[in-house]
């Protein structure tokens, strides 16, 4: 009987895949099939959450072949991160307005990308503070016992290594291993040999041009290759989205979720606001909130509904540049904030998480040489944060590691963490834009005839 029910479940996912099949070929815009996506991924997680028992042997088994379509398109998704990481970055370097000023560009984004991310610190706590949340409050079952557990070997990794022994980890002793994610901060050190590359480039640039017009030649026809496949994959978004949510419903705690829904609130509150100072830079910056907000919906809904930075970062960059960013900085600002400064992922939650274990250990998180602390340690713990799946969970172990804070602990909100990474995804993508925005209007390299152009909009599927 289970295979029969199996095969019933498989047979109506088939036709919500060819529902959405049908919307493309009618020409439904991108984000609308991953809007659709998303909402018959919840309904039919919901469906079968009542239609068999907790813990049902054919929710498992159908989830397991769920996973052919999710866990495919995610496992695309990190394939092609890190070519997508370093031939950005390597591009940025081949656009002749860079060679100028590039020391001063680079410098504003990554000082913007660390600054909000401290800001994002402080929302964190402010919004952790005002729904007065605590990890005593949260009770613990298997699920978040095992989490913690887990947290506790990942953290075993890094618990013995000193500050300067983590900046010295960011480096790429060996760039083709860093290729491959072996490390928790490959994605930075990929950023770092690809700006040594590009630095080198610079330089040959000035005494064989021959030589430097070949190399910029090879990496554009190696930028346009990776653009083309990470096209194809984000196409398929829609149908990974799907998939991805009817499992993580079918399979979530719903009372764990409804006992953890402060807080979910709180944490939006937070998202929030935090882009809500996004807005505030732009604004005054001299530009128009509103059209940025409108311009960025597509790169933003779809962040939200994959839950990916680095995924995103093809329509990051096209989606600075509709805004009038040029080439170069936009590739700098992209890239960066998949490593530096995430302001959701490396910001608001690791000071969440702990201003909320702090009062177990007997810590008051209200002092201000604990918030101060806190701060300054999310700040420079957001570097080499990964771009895909895991970054929010690294950047809490080194924050938490740091203020001497059980790491456990973090393991308690495992059954909501699926529901808070798609807004703090969002919120990443959205402080690297802005980053992009802000640096190219203070160095006055920002298009405003192009920002202002309601019609240079960018669709996710092009």
């Amino acid at each position: 009987m289970t295979t029969y029910l199996v095969l019933l479940n498989l047979a109506v996912m088939a036709v919500l895949i060819g529902v959405l099949v049908y919307m493309q070929r009618k020409h439904v815009s991108f984000s609308k099939r991953v809007f659709a996506g998303l909402g018959l991924g919840i309904i039919f997680g919901f469906i079968l959450q009542y239609a068999y028992e907790p813990g049902s042997e054919v929710v498992a088994k159908s989830a397991d072949w769920f996973s052919l379509v999710g866990g495919g398109y995610v496992t695309f998704l990190k394939m092609i991160v890190m070519p997508l990481v370093f031939i950005s970055i390597l591009s940025a370097f081949t656009k002749l307005k860079l060679s100028n000023n590039i020391g001063k560009i680079s410098t504003w984004i990554i000082g913007l990308l660390i600054a909000t991310t401290a800001v994002a610190a402080a929302v964190g706590i402010a919004s952790a503070v005002a729904f007065d949340l605590e990890a005593v409050q949260i009770e613990q079952g298997d699920a978040e016992n095992a989490r913690g557990e887990e947290l506790e070997g990942t953290f075993g990794t890094v618990k013995d290594l000193t500050l300067p022994q983590q900046i010295l980890s960011l480096l790429p002793a060996n760039p083709f291993l860093d290729f491959t994610g072996a490390r928790p901060t490959s994605t930075i050190a990929i950023v770092i040999f690809a700006a040594f590359l590009g630095l080198a480039y610079l330089g040959v640039k000035k005494k064989n041009e021959e030589q430097a017009a070949t190399f910029a030649g090879i990496v554009d026809a190696f930028y346009g290759v990776i653009m083309r496949v990470v096209t194809l994959i984000l196409r398929l978004t829609p149908y990974g989205v799907l998939a991805i949510m009817t499992k993580t419903v079918a399979l979530s705690d719903l009372d764990a979720i409804t006992k953890l829904g402060k807080f979910v609130i709180a944490s939006y509150v937070a998202l929030l606001v935090m882009f809500g100072i996004h807005l505030l830079m732009i604004t005054l910056s001299g530009l128009n909130p509103v059209t940025y907000m409108r311009k960025a919906f597509p790169v933003l809904s779809f962040a939200f509904t994959s839950r990916t930075s680095a995924g995103a970062l093809p329509l990051n960059i096209r989606t600075q540049k509709s805004l009038g960013v040029p080439d170069g900085i936009a590739n700098f600002a992209g890239s960066f904030g998949l490593s530096i400064g995430q302001n959701g992922c490396a910001g608001i939650y690791p000071a969440m998480l702990a201003v909320m274990i702090a009062p177990t250990v007997g810590i008051d998180p209200l002092s201000p040489s604990f918030i101060a602390t806190l701060i300054a340690i999310v700040a420079l713990s957001s570097f080499g944060v990964a771009g895909v799946g895991g970054g929010a969970t690294f950047a809490a172990l080194l924050v938490l590691s740091a203020m001497d804070l059980p790491i456990a602990l973090a393991g308690l909100l495992i059954s909501v963490e699926p529901l808070i990474d798609m807004g703090r995804t969002a919120v990443n993508v959205s402080g690297a834009m802005t980053s992009g925005i802000v640096t190219s209007k203070l160095q006055n390299e920002l298009d405003t005839s192009v920002y202002n152009d309601a019609d240079n909009q960018v669709e996710a599927s092009a």
